[in-house]
């Protein structure tokens, strides 16, 4: 286990008093020396510096690490690893739930070796927002936000009450319920610390807030000063269990911000003009950090708004330094004094304190003067695809016949109330007040609402076929919309709540119109979606609408008054009032004055300590939910959502020696670029699929299947979607696409889907190798590429390079990475993946040495010495023991 007690190379653990309190920390100016300036260090990378300091265990985190960072060159290309031990890990609800399925499954593993099952907790505090559940069915209704929920829970009942079981098993374990929040609002409104405090050895330490979090979004809070990242869920277990997180020292892009944003521009076209610009300089794996005399005039909400953009620029974060304007924040959003005075005396003290005048060493530099930030949308697919207002209308024309071919298309369409109309390409058929990127923003969304009520006034109202939804961050969103009386104006543009949650921006859209869907899919039309979310690529927000836009919560409403989005909406009117006379955008658009009035008088502290007061007990339905007690879970044998995790069948308290791999079998090659899209379960479940066809053996009928991302707790529907997806090609099975592979253990080796052909090697006792090109696991890191790849029988991976990520992620599930010879691959080595493979020379690891390669023979006379990519002793560690999981368990069984 990583220890937290630090080894203090440098003597730099000190004590902090604020206001008669002591506080143990760990000072960044002690650690001088040759080469080490600490204090021009980017403000991400002191705070990761404080990281490495407090750890230091002299094995996994050691004194040159430090020196390493402390004396980051920042010209140079990043190639030093460290060991990054985030203070908390926050999760939602599809990606969090195999996290728990695993700690149960811990739990009876460690009843079973002799342990004490409750001292399995996680060793970080996790906590969970459950989010990502709840679809947009119901609109247009005040009572869509209850029907919502109840068919929320309908769906999901047994995953639920899985969870409430662990919100009540585990310590330091806390689940935000249904129907509250959005998970990266209800981190900066509530969870996030910005300074952390936790008891070590019996002192009270403080240090920078940091997190892990299973949402790519989880960046929002940069806007906090707080690092965090997401990253996939064996990494979140990881840290949950105590275990650092690999990464690279990275290059971090300053951004200086200047000047105030103009009058009509709102924090949306800002984040768009970012997107844009980063997306065009390239920031993939690198830190963003802001700074600037801009930085100080930036609201906190702005901030916030920007981090959460960060997977859209393809940075690892985009951060903002602690200063005033966050500690009002915290004040405001019901922190205590106590904890605002040491996040002021802290950061101060630690050189983490925005300072407008200083420019910290960056790697690379940009420059954004805001008073030229105009309105934006974004798409048609696209989040970095800005288009400034005034140029939408002919964008989309542009874009059009891209989408259809009839385009002049105008079909009659009459619903079921008797409302008769025109469809036409560009009819906007969704416009949603969704997402965590700007609902956490009140300047926008109580712009949307002003906007709304200026509309009502004139007498306009949404266009018949558009479904208007409004899902907000928080429920402090409603509350402030009450108390400035703008709730009944936004109704009556047929903006009802619809729930709490990430909705339209995830694909949770719900059904459009069923006639309005009818006249689309009948005539080719390209309809489009207009959202205030992040995240707008092709198929993700409905399936009948081909073109999606982003746009702050305002143009949301505008779009769904105007209808069509092949319109100007500087130009062209958005209807008539009762007078007949045109109505035009400027018309209802409110002032910044007025928006900032609205602000003052709505929004107080109180709501928010109002509604976390109790944010973990959920409401009735929550509290109602038949709940199975103990220490350990009472797992359903017939629930096909959630299952014990197979990891620990047959394990001993003492890991058994490590084995070279003999007479092993190819279940694919693989070519360049597979991405662990390619490998992990993904979107819908097929009927004639191995996954579709164990659902319906289940009593599952087709139309309940829902999809992998819903049934990620149970191993049985995902080891059968591994390598399943309908892009992949593997040679090993030319001709075919999808996720198939040759069964070598029947005659002539026919042609089946992998899974079976898995289960036939494993009754065989064959183990197998997967072959790879360059970048192999490249892209999100989903945990069940690895959890998959493992449990399919797969002992090795034989590629020319990995991405960092996925190749850790092998290690932690037991399987080997191993890469080809310096400028050889499978093709120049001949390998058909026809072959048997023996692998020899891993014994080595029994040694307690890690061996740099190992010899890879077949029977066709192909040998090679493979480099052995186990990076790091904590790594070797893991792989010893069969995996991360196992390493934790035997550690904390053993221990006690």
């Amino acid at each position: 286990m990583n220890a937290l007690a630090s080894k203090d190379s440098f003597g730099a653990k000190s004590t902090l008093d604020v206001d008669g309190k002591s506080y143990e920390i760990f000072r960044l100016d002690a650690v001088k020396g040759e080469g080490l300036d600490v204090a021009s260090l980017p403000f991400s990378l002191k705070v990761l510096l404080e990281n490495l300091l407090r750890t230091e265990d002299g094995a996994n985190i050691t004194a040159d690490d430090i020196k390493a960072l402390a004396g980051w060159d920042e010209t140079a290309e990043p190639d030093k690893e460290i060991q990054y031990t985030p203070a908390r890990v926050i999760m939602q609800d599809f990606t969090g739930v195999p996290c728990i399925v695993d700690l149960a499954t811990l739990r009876e593993a460690a009843a079973e070796l002799g342990g004490d099952p409750t001292k399995i907790n996680p060793l970080s505090p996790a906590e969970m927002v459950i989010d990502h559940s709840v679809i947009a069915e119901v609109f247009g209704t005040p009572e869509a936000f209850e029907r919502n929920v109840e068919i929320e829970y309908e769906r999901n009942r047994e995953r639920y009450q899985f969870l409430r079981w662990g919100q009540t098993a585990f310590e330091d374990f806390k689940v935000v319920p249904p129907g509250t929040g959005i998970v990266h609002q209800v981190n900066i409104e509530h969870l996030a610390r910005t300074v952390f405090t936790r008891e070590v050895d019996g002192e009270l330490q403080a240090y920078p807030d940091t997190c892990v979090g299973t949402d790519s979004h989880t960046t929002m809070v940069n806007g906090l000063g707080v690092l965090g990242f997401g990253v996939g869920g064996i990494e979140a277990e990881a840290a949950l269990l105590g275990q650092p997180v690999s990464m690279l020292i990275p290059r971090v892009v300053g951004f200086k911000l200047h000047g105030d944003l103009p009058e009509g521009s709102t924090a949306t076209d800002l984040v768009l003009t970012i997107t844009e610009m980063l997306r065009k300089h390239g920031v993939v794996g690198k830190f963003v950090e802001f700074y600037g005399a801009g930085v100080t005039a930036l609201p906190l909400a702005n901030r916030a708004t920007i981090g959460n953009m960060s997977p859209e620029f393809g940075s690892t974060i985009a951060i903002f330094p602690v200063d005033e304007e966050t500690i009002n924040y915290l004040r405001l959003t019901g922190r205590s004094e106590e904890q605002l005075a040491l996040v002021e005396k802290y950061s101060k003290e630690q050189g983490l304190w925005h300072d407008p005048a200083a420019e910290p060493r960056y790697s690379e530099k940009l420059e954004l003067d805001l008073s030229t930030v105009v309105p934006s949308i974004a798409g048609p697919k696209r989040p970095q695809d800005r288009v400034e207002l005034t140029e939408a209308k002919t964008s989309f024309e542009g874009h059009l016949p891209s989408y259809t071919s009839a385009t002049d298309a105008k079909i009659p369409v009459k619903l079921a109330d008797g409302t008769e109309f025109e469809l036409e390409n560009g009819a906007v058929t969704i416009a949603s007040i969704t997402s965590c990127t700007n609902t956490s923003n009140p300047s926008v969304m109580i712009g949307a609402a002003l906007l709304a009520k200026k509309a009502v006034e004139k007498g306009l109202t949404r266009k018949p076929w558009v479904k208007t939804t409004l899902a907000p961050g928080s429920k402090v969103v409603t509350d402030y919309y009450d108390k400035a009386g703008l709730t009944p104006y936004l109704e009556k543009v047929g903006f009802n709540l619809v729930g709490y949650g990430c909705v339209t921006c995830i694909g949770n859209s719900g059904p459009i119109i069923p006639e309005v869907s009818a006249a689309v899919n009948d005539n080719d039309l390209a309809v489009v979606s207009v959202l205030s979310g992040n995240r707008n690529f092709e198929g993700r927000i409905n399936p009948d609408v081909k073109m999606n836009y982003l746009a702050s919560p305002p143009l949301v409403i505008a779009y769904a008054l105007a209808g069509n989005m092949n319109m100007n909406l500087f130009e062209d009117p958005l209807g008539q009032d009762q007078d007949g006379n045109d109505v035009f955008l400027k018309d209802i658009w409110p002032t910044p004055a007025e928006v900032e009035e609205t602000i003052a008088t709505a929004i107080s502290s109180d709501m928010f300590t109002k509604d976390y007061a109790d944010v973990f007990a959920g409401d009735e339905r929550w509290q109602n939910l038949p709940t199975p007690t103990g220490d350990t879970f009472t797992w359903d044998e017939e629930s096909t959502y959630v299952r014990k995790a197979p990891y620990f069948e047959g394990m001993a308290k003492t890991p058994a020696p490590v084995t070279d791999i003999e007479g092993a079998r190819v279940l694919l090659k693989l070519g360049d670029s597979v991405t662990t899209d390619h490998i992990s379960p993904a979107g819908n479940i097929k009927k004639d699929s191995p996954a579709g066809k164990y659902l319906l053996e289940h009593g599952v009928e087709q139309r309940d299947f829902n999809s992998y991302g819903s049934r990620r707790g149970n191993h049985e529907v995902m080891i059968r979607g591994t390598f399943a997806n309908i892009r992949i090609k593997n040679q090993v099975a030319p001709g075919t696409e999808g996720g198939y592979t040759r069964d070598f253990t029947q005659p002539d080796a026919p042609v089946s889907f992998v899974y079976d052909a898995a289960q036939n090697y494993a009754a065989a006792g064959t183990p197998l190798v997967v072959l790879g090109g360059k970048e192999y696991g490249s892209g999100s890191s989903r945990d069940w590429a690895a959890k998959g790849t493992s449990l399919l029988g797969v002992k090795a991976v034989i590629t020319e390079s990995f991405e960092r990520i996925h190749r850790s992620n092998l290690i932690g599930m037991g399987v080997i990475p191993l890469q080809f010879p310096a400028g050889q691959n499978a093709d120049s080595l001949g390998l058909t993946g026809e072959e048997t493979f023996s692998i020899t020379g891993i014994t080595e690891l029994n040694e307690g040495r890690t061996p740099k390669t190992v010899n890879v023979t077949t029977d066709t006379g192909v040998e090679f010495d493979a480099v052995v990519r186990i990076d790091t002793p904590g790594e070797a560690n893991y792989y010893r023991n069969g995996g991360i999981l196992q390493y934790v368990l035997r550690s904390l069984v053993n221990n006690n």
